[in-house]
């Protein structure tokens, strides 16, 4: 036997091994090079596609694997995207576990509460990955899904937000490039048109015997409007390679079954209040009720003197600032506001007396 088919023991893979053949009908790539294998998400069984259709197309049918005695349907049938079925099944679980458990560190009150929530993450996975006790596991599953159904769909829903906030600047900087690359086109075509012109307008100066100073005003013309269509080019040069060189950056018994730890309480937001352009500050007075009509003999003069009132002046505008000034300082008490102010500086001087004392103490412990 040649050494080029032995190593270490080994024969080497040759078309029509055991990877190549369907478990079902034998047939096998070799014979049959377009065949194509599918596995199922149930089982992970492989098989050829011809299978697949021949036992499925009817229904569900049980896995014609010896052994294997689940239900399967064809519509669950795809292709195979790892080469080891172990991965590709590692990669389904652990996208089915993620799908449910999608909390950030945000939602939860400390860092140990996030990785104890991580862990029990991981555990789950471990377990349906490696058969420990999986209707239990399943069952904590479900349970934690049907509980967070509403976390878990406004999860995905800012998740899917915060990938399309991360999409705008590239989507913008294309959309900028596009406008970049037609006004640039645009130029470029108006030079090429005015070069024709330019050309065939000193052909028919040659051809009537005319001077050429109206030649070398087009030609400058067309220069200038050449080195602009140059410039819009350069620049948008730049901005590409600026934004290249930018870092990219970002029910009851479901409540017994499954309980999660150290989660932040979901505090609702309050009802939008009307907009008040004050911020709040109320102008209504608090000691007196401002009318409509005061009787005095000078106000009822002021009411009827046409010097007064052809200004545009107002009486109602005296009378509130008369009362404003009647009522000035009732809500100011002058003996609380002493006391607080004393109250105050008695506790800024027992302050300096305990800190004085603190840096005796420590320099006669020295």
């Amino acid at each position: 036997m040649s050494r080029n088919t032995q190593l270490n023991g080994a024969g080497v893979q040759r078309p029509g091994k055991d990877d190549d053949i369907c478990p079902v009908c034998k047939s096998s790539r070799y014979l049959n090079p377009n065949m194509r294998f599918l596995v199922n998400p149930e089982c992970y069984h492989k098989m050829c596609e011809s299978c697949v259709d021949r036992i499925f197309s009817q229904g569900p049918a049980p896995c014609p694997i010896a052994g294997c005695a689940r239900t399967l349907r064809v519509h669950r049938f795809r292709q195979q995207t790892f080469e080891d079925l172990k991965i590709e099944r590692e990669v389904d679980v652990r996208r089915r576990v993620a799908k449910g458990f999608n909390k950030q560190e945000s939602d939860f009150e400390s860092l140990l509460a996030f990785n104890n929530y991580l862990e029990d993450m991981e555990v789950t996975t471990f377990n349906l990955l490696e058969g420990i006790d999986i209707a239990a596991t399943e069952k904590k599953l479900a349970a934690y899904i049907a509980q967070n159904a509403a976390s878990t769909s406004q999860n995905n829903a800012k998740a899917t937000q915060d990938r399309n906030m991360q999409n705008v600047p590239t989507a913008a900087h294309n959309q900028q490039t596009l406008l970049n690359r037609a006004s640039a086109t645009r130029a470029d075509a108006s030079s090429l048109a005015e070069r024709e012109e330019a050309q065939q307008e000193s052909l028919d100066a040659i051809a009537n015997g005319r001077d050429k100073a109206g030649q070398k005003v087009i030609l400058k013309k067309s220069t200038a409007r050449r080195t602009a269509a140059e410039k819009a080019r350069d620049k948008q040069r730049q901005q590409e390679q600026q934004h290249q060189q930018q870092p990219t950056d970002t029910t009851t018994n479901s409540t017994e079954i499954y309980k999660i730890a150290g989660l932040k309480p979901i505090v609702h937001p309050e009802p939008e209040k009307p907009y008040d352009p004050f911020g709040g500050v109320s102008f209504t007075p608090s000691y007196h009720t401002l009318q409509p009509h005061y009787e005095h003999p000078w106000l009822d003069r002021a009411r009827t003197d046409p010097s007064m009132l052809a200004g545009g002046y107002d009486l109602r505008e005296y009378y509130q600032r008369t009362m404003l000034e009647a009522f000035a300082g009732l809500g100011c008490f002058i003996e609380e506001e002493m006391k607080a102010k004393n109250k105050g500086q008695r506790a800024g001087e027992v302050e300096e007396e305990e800190d004085t004392v603190a840096v005796m103490a420590a320099a006669a412990a020295q």
